[in-house]
């Protein structure tokens, strides 16, 4: 990529708006005077940028995306909000990010090296970490938080304020109402725990006996006939201090506005 930034004459660029070093701007774009793009970012064609929204560098960015758009609230009156994406994102065709409504601190945010496929749709006030994936047409509600390296399938929606955990994989066609623990793997109509995300496991380095540690834990924790908070209690009592573990024990005990995704 040119260290020169490249604009092409058939696109818009509001006065206030900041470009850094090495953008490319293809033509029919149009970017809004708060718009920040850092260093060799590149919108390939018939991109929107609008209000508040800052891009990282060495973004990706193809036709059609609409990035900054006014959130999908009836709350929201125009109060300054934000959107913050991070650097070396793939944000393919027809995707859209909104900047945050009310109800939270005010900005949207996008992590690092994560790819949205074509179609899908994140909301206002999202929280989405770093390494995300979200395949074609899925969607965010407003206010979901989505943790490091978590895939969400294509066609899939994801209620408001829901979080899905670390590694965390939701199947094609879900619709997720209830919080997913870190590499908890949901699926179904209304989304239903079908496990652990064991490929995503294996991948992340995993060890065969650390898998079969997590195996033995994930029963303790979510099999039998006993009350769930009983089930958490010894599940913290036999694992509390295991690092592999912690992670799930601590986002199931912290209390939260929805349930939690079970076992069907």
């Amino acid at each position: 990529m040119s260290a020169q930034t490249n604009i092409h004459p058939y696109t818009v660029i509001e006065k206030g708006a900041e470009l850094g070093v090495g953008v490319q701007v293809g033509p029919f774009c149009h970017i809004g005077p708060q718009v920040k793009i850092n260093d060799g970012t590149r919108l390939y064609a018939n991109v929107v940028v609008m209000n508040d929204t800052t891009i990282g560098a060495a973004c990706e960015i193809f036709p059609g995306a609409v990035l900054g758009g006014t959130p999908q609230d009836t709350k929201y009156h125009g109060e300054p909000t934000r959107l913050l994406i991070g650097t070396h994102n793939i944000i393919r065709e027809h995707v859209t990010v909104h900047i945050a409504s009310v109800g939270g601190d005010g900005t949207t945010r996008i992590g690092d090296n994560c790819m949205f496929m074509a179609g899908a749709h994140v909301a206002h006030d999202c929280q989405i970490g770093d390494k995300v994936i979200m395949i074609n047409h899925a969607v965010l509600g407003g206010h979901v938080h989505v943790a490091d390296g978590a895939m969400i399938g294509g066609n899939s929606a994801v209620h408001q304020f829901v979080r899905i955990g670390m590694g965390a994989m939701i199947g094609g066609m879900t619709g997720v109402e209830g919080d997913v623990i870190p590499y908890g793997m949901v699926t179904g109509d209304r989304a239903s725990l079908q496990g652990l995300n064991w490929v995503g496991l294996e991948r992340r380095g995993f060890t065969p006996v650390q898998l079969k540690d997590m195996r033995r834990f994930y029963k303790e924790l979510f099999e039998g006939d006993a009350p769930l908070a009983e089930r958490l209690a010894a599940a913290q009592k036999n694992w509390g201090d295991n690092e592999l573990m912690k992670p799930i024990l601590d986002f199931v005990d912290t209390p939260h506005r929805r349930s939690l995704c079970l076992p069907g």
